[in-house]
């Protein structure tokens, strides 16, 4: 029988999907006050500002990480699909989509992102995963149906949509290379260059600055929604995976239509119940995986906070008082043993 976990990567990844879905509809109340650009600029800085005002108060600076040259370029890719044209692409195709469509197709993003780490950065997954993912996206389509009416409108404005998707996806699976630096640097620089550019874009096509009363709740929601859920997705991605974390992710449609019939007294449809039934079920089939076979571990390189388990054996080349967990560049030497594991950071080894 297998049992359920409820680790702090699944929680991670729960409360990034709860504060990303929490910032759709408190954000929707500010829509049609700004332009669309100015206000994902917006959105983007609150979190670049605080995100990187926290580490000041962790760190006393914004010293740049020690980090390999390769895995700057993973970050910088992560930023640029993610933080600039994923946003780019769905703002023009809300303008040539209709609400509900664009609502569905975002859904995309789930299946782009698995689709990406099983096939291209060949991530482990099972047929109980595959199942639970299915499940969870099938919540969000119904979630997004609208029994109004589907407008026809431009194949641009959809086009443009699921592009956004697959930048985000590529995002996704990017920031997973660069998972085991440091989150609140992950997050805060991409806040910081993806909010300087769509603040840019949207002053430079004529949108007006809004008052402070209008852009500061818009910051607030940026630092939440998308910096403190960016960090946490990154600590998620560190102990999950790609793929196990952006299905945890994709219940955040439900999440915030479920805040926006508590907070706003919108109706819960029977769609509602029937999404949230297959969104339970898919998560629960993630929680009660069980992954465990014998695995090598080959020779490893790299820095992040850790403890003392039998992943981490190794000396220190500094006085260490004893603290843990501590971060610092380590070794690993191979070994081969059998325990249960997520695809995380120490285990993304090959399956036969």
């Amino acid at each position: 029988m297998t049992k359920m976990m409820l680790s702090r990567p699944v929680a991670a990844a729960l409360l990034a999907a709860a504060l990303f879905g929490a910032s759709t509809p408190f954000a929707k109340q500010l829509v049609g006050q700004t332009s669309p650009f100015l206000l994902a600029g917006l959105l983007y800085l609150g979190s670049g500002i605080g995100l990187n005002l926290i580490r000041i108060v962790r760190d006393r600076s914004l010293q740049l990480p020690t980090m390999p040259a390769s895995e700057w370029w993973w970050w910088l890719g992560a930023v640029i699909f993610g933080g600039v044209l994923g946003p780019l692409l769905l703002m023009f195709g809300l303008v040539q989509t209709t609400a509900s469509t664009a609502s569905m197709l975002l859904n995309l993003e789930a299946v782009l992102t698995a689709l990406l780490a099983w096939v291209v950065f060949k991530e482990n997954a099972d047929r109980r995963i595959v199942a639970g993912m299915l499940l969870i996206v099938a919540g969000g389509l119904l979630l997004s149906w609208s029994s109004t009416g589907h407008g026809q409108g431009s194949w641009i404005g959809p086009v443009a949509i699921g592009g956004a998707c697959l930048c985000w996806a590529i995002d996704n699976n990017l920031t997973r290379k660069v998972s085991a630096q440091d989150a609140l640097f992950l997050a805060g620089g991409k806040g910081a260059v993806a909010g300087v550019i769509n603040t840019a874009v949207g002053l430079a096509i004529g949108a007006a600055w809004p008052s402070w009363t209008q852009a500061m709740p818009a910051m607030l929601i940026g630092l939440l929604g998308y910096g403190i859920s960016l960090v946490l997705f990154v600590l998620a991605l560190r102990g999950l995976g790609t793929a196990r974390t952006g299905a945890y992710f994709s219940t955040a449609p439900f999440i915030g239509a479920a805040i926006a019939i508590l907070c706003f007294g919108e109706h819960a449809s029977t769609m509602f119940w029937l999404a949230a039934a297959l969104m339970g079920t898919g998560v629960w089939l993630h929680l009660t995986e069980r992954h465990e076979h014998e695995h090598t571990h080959e020779a490893m390189l790299h820095a992040h906070r850790h403890v003392h388990d039998e992943h981490h054996q190794h000396e220190h080349d500094f006085d260490w008082d004893g603290t843990e967990p501590h971060t610092h560049p380590h070794q690993h030497t191979p070994i081969t043993h059998t325990h249960p594991h997520y695809p995380d950071i120490h285990h993304r080894h090959g399956h036969a």
